[in-house]
């Protein structure tokens, strides 16, 4: 079933990015509108700090937050080590 699309278009766009990279979206959380999960899921991946990210569904800056979701798909240590 496919997962209902975020309101803002830059970080629905991340969202996106996200999903082509392995990651898993889960929407509905208590005070976010969802959830990334890594698809590694390392404990020794930055701490476990970046397996689960929130997406908001209000941010302050909605550009900001995407750069900052694109990023930690990116930069997440278990995929750059990955072949």
């Amino acid at each position: 079933m496919a997962r209902t699309s975020h309101p803002e278009k830059e970080i629905e766009q991340a969202l996106k990015h996200a999903e082509a990279n392995g990651w898993r979206i889960q929407v509905g959380a208590s005070h976010a509108w969802g959830h990334m999960f890594c698809p590694y899921n390392d404990k020794k991946c930055r701490g476990g700090e970046y397996c689960r990210s929130p997406v908001w569904s209000t941010p302050k800056s909605s550009g900001n937050h995407a750069r900052f979701l694109r990023r930690v798909a990116d930069h997440c240590a278990a995929h750059q080590a990955a072949p």
